[in-house]
C-alpha cells in the first residue's frame, strides 16, 4: 500500500488521559442528546415526532428551492422536501404540530405559485404519536443490537477485553456525532440513525485493523512491554488508517457538496463519523484495552 507518511514513533498511549478527557465531554453530550430525544424535546423529524407526508405531482419538474421558498413565504415551517424527479413528484413532510389544515394550505400555496405546473395531491400519509414512539423504540433496539453484535464478534475473534475496547470506541463515536448534531439543532430522524449505524461499522473496521496488528506484534515481540507493543502497532498502521480515512472522507465530502439537500445531513453525519471513528481507533480503543488488561498479557502466547 502507498505510504502517505513515513515511519512514525508517536507516543499515542502517553496521551491517553487527554484523549479520555476530550472523549468524555463528547460522550456526555451524546447522553444528554439521548435523554432529550427520549423526552421528545430534541429536534425530532416526522419519523419520531409524528406528522403528515404529502406527495404532490406536477406536470413538469419544479426545483425544490422554489417550492421551499413558496411554502416558507406562506408562513409554513418545520417541513422537509424530497424530490422524486423521474415522476415529477415532491414529498413534503410536515411535523405534527403543523398538520392542522396543512393539506389545504399546501394545495392553496402551490396552486397559486405554480399554476402553470398544475400541482395535484397524489397521496397523504399521517404518522401518529404512537407510530413515532414505536419508531424511536425500534431505532434504539437497532443500535443496541448492533452494539451487542460488535461485542460478540470481537470477543470471539480476539479476547473479551478487546471486545470491551471496540464497543466503547464504537459507542463513543455514535454518542459524539449524535451529541454534536443535537447541539447544532439538526433534525434527529431515521436517516440519521442509518448514518450512525454506518459509522459504527466503519469505526469497527478501523479498530479491527489496529487490533490485528497488535496481536501480530505480540506474537513476534512478546518480551517487549505491552504498552510499547500497542504504540508500535498503532504507528505501523497509521499511514494505512489515514489513507483509508481520507479516501472515504473525500467521497462523503463530494456527497455533501453535490448530493443535494435531501442527503445533506446524512453526508454531514458520515463526514463527522469518519473523523471521530479514525480518532477513536487510535486514542480510545487500544488505550482502553491496555487499561483493562493491567500487566496481564493481551493474548495467550
Amino acid at each position: 500500500m502507498i505510504e502517505l507518511i513515513g515511519k512514525t514513533n508517536i507516543d499515542f498511549m502517553g496521551k491517553k488521559l487527554y484523549a479520555f478527557g476530550f472523549s468524555a465531554i463528547l460522550s456526555i453530550m451524546g447522553v444528554l442528546a439521548i435523554i432529550q430525544i427520549g423526552k421528545g424535546k430534541a429536534n425530532l423529524g416526522i419519523d419520531f415526532a409524528g406528522g403528515i407526508a404529502v406527495q404532490v405531482k406536477f406536470q413538469s419538474t419544479v426545483p425544490l428551492h422554489d417550492i421551499r421558498t413558496a411554502l416558507e413565504g406562506a408562513g409554513m415551517k418545520d417541513f422537509d422536501l424530497q424530490d422524486l424527479p423521474t415522476v415529477n413528484k415532491v414529498l413534503i413532510s410536515i411535523k405534527r404540530q403543523e398538520t392542522e389544515g396543512v393539506v389545504d394550505r399546501v394545495v392553496s400555496v402551490l396552486t397559486e405559485r405554480f399554476s402553470d405546473k398544475k400541482p395535484v395531491i397524489d397521496s397523504t400519509t399521517e404518522i401518529g404519536p404512537k407510530v413515532g414512539h414505536r419508531l424511536r423504540k425500534d431505532a434504539l433496539i437497532a443500535v443496541l443490537a448492533a452494539t451487542a453484535g460488535i461485542l460478540i464478534y470481537i470477543a470471539f475473534r480476539f479476547k473479551f477485553r478487546f471486545a470491551i475496547g471496540a464497543t466503547i470506541a464504537t459507542a463513543h463515536d455514535v454518542l459524539a456525532v449524535l451529541g454534536v448534531f443535537y447541539i447544532m439543532g439538526k433534525e434527529i430522524n431515521l436517516l440519521l440513525i442509518s448514518a450512525l449505524l454506518m459509522i459504527a461499522g466503519y469505526s469497527l473496521t478501523d479498530t479491527v485493523v489496529v487490533f490485528d496488528r497488535i496481536r501480530e506484534n505480540i506474537r513476534k515481540s512478546h518480551k517487549e512491554p505491552t504498552g510499547e507493543i500497542v504504540n508500535k502497532s498503532v504507528n505501523e498502521v497509521l499511514s494505512r488508517t489515514i489513507i483509508v480515512s481520507l479516501t472515504t472522507l473525500l467521497t462523503a465530502v463530494a456527497l455533501f457538496l453535490f448530493g443535494g439537500e435531501v442527503i445533506h445531513d446524512f453526508s454531514l453525519t458520515i463526514i463527522m463519523g469518519i473523523v471521530v471513528g479514525t480518532y477513536s481507533s487510535i486514542f480510545i480503543a487500544s488505550p482502553t484495552v491496555l487499561l483493562l488488561g493491567g500487566k496481564k498479557p493481551l493474548i495467550k502466547r
